[in-house]
């Protein structure tokens, strides 16, 4: 008899199989025309500085703009859609846009150091020039328009005491001048009308003005004339007619009024107590204007200024209130127009006057705005031709929270919320319940709509509808859509994101579709309250009512400085997370130097808040009886910790009942230090600290291994990660070498300050991220002696519970799981820890959370690319090995690799980038498979993500017809069974 064929390739390719299938789970990916269906992303562009128009008879008008989020884009004129944009590196900041030829798009950036020329239709980059200036100075860009050596294309340049005349065409350097006088900044840079001399208006030394006629075509000095002023220039300088230069003296009180004829100079000065008078503040220049016009504001205050040759100025006209001003904009060859845009209740006044006749106007509109867009700060105005070939006007209007309008004939064409660009802190808020009950009149309302909308699709089938009724579809669809309701459902996945932006505005985006549903400027965070303003820090929850008795909204809390000082008194406001609307606010009588929310809520659902001060205090908010209750009953187990950067030393805390009997404010505490960590500064110096989050859900604390062993996760909130490096690895990567550079990571526990775990990487070099989770750490560095980016992983186990694995000891009831932790006593713990080579620099980390800490946890990675990434945790599991053993693999573990693997459809914005990305936030929704991810930058980008599969769901793919059909079926089939059977029984009891 034959022996049996050999089965061992069969189990082999089975096993292969099965390790496949396993891995293949690890890449969770979306069809193509999934992307969108889930996940939105919207592109801004940040605050504009400056805009210039390229309004062309013919094709699509655009507006170049520079922001202060450092980005150069093109916009559409009509709808304020973006035709392209760049985001420029910060470490290379634009300073001044320009056009040139009508097809060129000028920047200079890097304090004068690089100009570049873009392609205006597409945005591509055709040339960029390094050019070599003297010192840190504001650096001017001026395109040559004179018909003489406009044919020459000549861009000039200039910073400090150099000056460039740079060709538009191909970036080629056409002649350089380095001026002699020390300590020389160029100011202006001027055309001469109908030559080829350029002027070149420098101060040097802040006491000396120098004014340089300039060759255009050779840069040779035709002339120079110099002259020293009493009592020195503070540096701001503007020209007040041809041959009249205008310059602020050192004490901004006083202007010098300076002619140039010839070889003479003579000046008089002007003081401004005796021009303008109740003058408050800070005074500056604003740009120059023709026919003799300055304009001069302080605070508040905008003046007019008609001068009159050497011999003095006169007021024209007078603003008191806070007001806008352009730049002048050329109308004929000597004529200026000039906007002014100011509030007038609740509508802003769009006035338009020519430099000519400064009494008289051109235009005057009121526009109706949103009012929480707060006051205008910036106007650039724009003019076109009418049919009747008069002269219209348009302006770019940029607000107090960051946002862009296009005003024109007396409307508000379109508007951008540009201050999403820069969102400083995220949280979320839960919808209101859907009602139960409805009445007669809404059934009616409903029904009616509902035939409404039926009409109105049809007719969009039969392609009769109107534009109108077109967008009425729309809206009706958008309105219809499960998605975009306003209540909660049942997994939890419409909620309302609610972000804090640099302006001090807070806004609510919906999850379905990312709309605004509401926007507040807060007015205890506006800068037109005081001449300081102030700045937002974080946002937090205030009060979740979980109870239904309670008809209250659910809020939040908003927590800012009134100013950049240390010292500054905090600013304190309370939201209503459904209507936006401002509760309460308050100027704190204190600093606020760290925000600590605890765990503790009184009886009214409000979150208990402490914030610490400079002077080592803490004030607890809310400030109430009942939450002063609750705080004194858990005081003797609170412990807090700081992390100071500059003295380079982190310590603990406990507190005491009272501030002194010096203060007598019972919600005033001292703090007790308990603890000092103080690192050699010589040798480390702190880099980034990060602690788990409080509202982290851990499902087990038990983790059972391949051999069917327990071993039990240190779960600590106090442990606290901290990373130090060497001081010459905290510069850029490649400014040390690897002998001298090292980064130390450290586990410590926050209550006593002891260290757990210390771990050395030499070679190593920041910037540092990190992120905490359960038991684990990981952290990404860069490693100088393999030129490659690193990620390590550190878990930590608790040893003390070691003994637990006896099942008799179970049964006995002699174990220790219920006995209760204290951070006094000295732990036993396991560390496991392992490095991993990873491809790319990271920007921002952050873990999954779910609802019940279940689903497994996936690590979301903010690349270089601005693009994020998903990766799963087990990659990063310390007991990973060469030859995992059968049991090994039984449980789950990856066979290991010197290098993380990156899936492309790994990156869950898909295609997507978030440029400038600085921050990622996951949510829990209610389904357990299932976690928000919210990603931030200068873009916005939202999408779920199922990091083990939605396997407590069905997918949207899944076939209910078929289901159905299959039910129908089985019933069918039971029916004709039972009575089959029944005609059966019958027959054979008739036999």
């Amino acid at each position: 008899m034959a022996a049996p064929p050999p089965r061992r390739p069969l189990l082999l390719l089975l096993a292969g199989l099965l390790a496949a299938a396993s891995l293949a789970t690890l890449a969770a990916a979306i069809y193509e025309d999934q992307v969108g269906l889930a996940d939105w992303h919207q592109k801004y562009i940040g605050k504009v500085k400056q805009a210039v128009y390229h309004s062309q008879k013919s094709g699509r008008r655009r507006v170049v703009v520079l922001t202060e989020e450092n980005v150069i884009a093109s916009l559409d004129l009509r709808s304020g859609d973006i035709f392209w944009r760049h985001v420029i590196d910060k470490n290379d900041p634009l300073d001044q846009l320009s056009l040139s030829l009508g097809k060129y798009v000028l920047t200079l950036s890097s304090g004068g150091t690089i100009l570049r020329a873009w392609n205006l239709p597409d945005g591509q980059m055709i040339w960029e020039t390094s050019l070599e200036t003297s010192s840190a100075s504001k650096p001017q860009l001026h395109v040559l328009s004179n018909n003489k050596v406009a044919k020459d294309n000549l861009v000039l340049v200039s910073a400090g005491r150099w000056i460039y005349a740079v060709s538009s065409i191909d970036g080629v350097i056409s002649w350089r001048k380095e001026f002699s006088l020390d300590g020389l900044e160029i100011k202006q840079v001027l055309q001469s009308p109908g030559t080829d001399i350029v002027y070149a208006v420098g101060i040097s030394d802040s006491s000396k003005v120098a004014i340089y006629h300039l060759n255009t075509k050779t840069g040779e000095i035709v002339k120079d004339i110099q002259q020293s002023l009493p009592g020195g220039l503070c540096g701001e300088t503007v020209i007040g007619s041809d041959n009249v230069l205008v310059a602020l003296d050192k004490t901004r009180s006083g202007l010098f009024l300076i002619q140039f004829k010839g070889e003479r100079v003579s000046y008089n000065k002007v003081h401004l107590s005796s021009l303008v008078r109740d003058l408050s503040g800070t005074v500056k220049l604003l740009p120059s204007m023709s026919n003799g016009i300055i304009a001069l504001q302080a605070s508040s205050t905008v003046a007019l200024l008609k001068l009159k040759g050497t011999d003095g100025l006169e007021v024209a006209q007078r603003f008191d209130q806070p007001v806008a001003l352009s730049d002048p904009l050329t109308i004929t060859e000597k004529d200026e127009a000039f906007a002014i845009v100011q509030h007038v209740g609740s509508q802003i006044e769009f006035v338009v006057r020519f430099t000519s006749d400064v009494g008289s106007e051109v235009i005057r509109e009121q526009v109706t705005i949103d009012q929480h867009r707060g006051i205008v700060e910036k106007v650039f105005l724009n003019n076109y031709v009418r049919t009747d070939k008069s002269h219209g006007f348009r302006a770019l209007v940029v607000m107090e929270d960051h946002s862009l309008l296009l005003i024109q004939q007396g409307e508000v064409v379109w508007s951008r919320e540009d201050g999403l660009a820069s969102v400083v802190d995220v949280t979320t808020s839960e919808l209101p319940v859907e009602k139960d009950g409805v009445s007669v009149a809404d059934v009616e309302h409903n029904l009616f709509e509902w035939l409404k909308g039926h009409m109105l699709k049809l007719k969009g089938t039969l392609m009769l509808a109107s534009a109108d009724e077109v967008a009425a579809i729309q809206a009706l669809r958008l309105k219809s859509s499960e998605k975009n309701k306003m209540t909660r459902d049942h997994n939890g996945f419409r909620k309302l994101l609610i972000v804090l932006t640099k302006a001090g505005k807070v806004i609510a985006l919906h999850t379905g579709d990312g709309r605004i549903i509401w926007s507040n400027l807060l007015p205890s965070l506006r800068a037109s309250r005081s001449d300081v303003m102030p700045s937002a820090l974080r946002i937090y929850q205030w009060q979740v009512p979980h109870n239904r008795v309670m008809r209250q909204n659910p809020s939040i809390l908003i927590v800012g400085k009134a100013g950049p000082e240390s010292s500054a008194p905090g600013v304190f406001s309370i939201i209503d997370s459904y209507s936006g609307e401002e509760l309460n606010s308050m100027r704190l009588d204190h600093s606020v130097a760290q925000i600590i929310p605890l765990t503790l809520k009184d009886s009214s659902e409000q979150r208990l808040h402490l914030i610490v001060d400079s002077n080592s205090h803490a004030h607890l908010y809310p400030r109430s009886p009942d939450a002063l209750n609750v705080f004194l009953h858990e005081i003797s187990n609170l412990y807090f910790y700081s992390v100071d950067i500059q003295k380079n030393a982190i310590r603990g805390y406990s507190l005491q009942e009272s501030c002194g009997f010096n203060l007598g404010d019972e919600y005033c505490f001292s703090m007790k230090e308990l603890w000092s960590i103080i690192f050699p500064s010589d040798t480390e110096r702190i880099a980034i600290s990060e602690t788990r989050k409080m509202n982290e859900v851990v499902h087990t604390q038990a983790k059972i291994i391949g051999d069917h062993d327990v071993i039990y996760k240190y779960l600590s909130k106090n442990l606290v990660f901290v990373a130090t490096l060497s001081p010459k690895a905290a510069g850029e990567i490649g400014s040390a070498l690897p002998e001298e550079a090292s980064l130390v990571a450290y586990l410590i526990d926050a209550v006593t300050g002891r260290i757990l775990h210390r771990v050395t990487h030499h070679g190593a070099q920041g910037p540092v991220h990190a992120v905490v989770s359960e038991n684990w750490v990981v952290y990404h560095y860069f490693n100088l002696r393999a030129h490659r980016f690193e990620m390590a992983v550190i878990e930590i186990y608790d040893q003390s519970r070691a003994d637990n694995k006896d099942f008799l000891k179970l049964v006995l009831g002699k174990h220790n799981l219920s006995a209760p932790i204290t951070s006094y006593a000295r732990p036993e713990v396991m560390v496991k820890s392992q490095s991993y080579f990873f491809t790319h620099s990271v920007k921002a980390m952050a873990v999954t959370q779910t609802a019940k800490g279940i689903t497994s946890k996936q690590l979301l990675i903010g690349t270089i690319g601005n693009q994020v990434l998903a990766l799963d945790k087990r990659y990063l599991d310390p007991r990973r090995s060469v030859n995992p053993t059968q049991q090994e693999k039984e449980e789950g573990i990856i066979p290991l690799t010197d290098s993380l693997p990156i899936i492309p459809q790994s990156f869950v914005t898909h295609s997507h980038q978030v440029e400038a990305l600085r921050g990622i936030v996951s949510i829990p929704a209610k389904l357990e498979s299932t976690t928000l991810v919210f990603t931030y930058g200068i873009d916005l980008f939202y999408t779920r993500l199922a990091p083990s599969r939605t396997y407590d769901s069905l997918t949207d793919e899944f076939s209910y017809a078929l289901l159905l059909i299959t039910i129908v079926a089985l019933v069918a089939a039971i029916i004709v069974t039972w009575i089959l059977s029944e005609k059966k029984e019958l027959r054979d009891k008739w036999r």
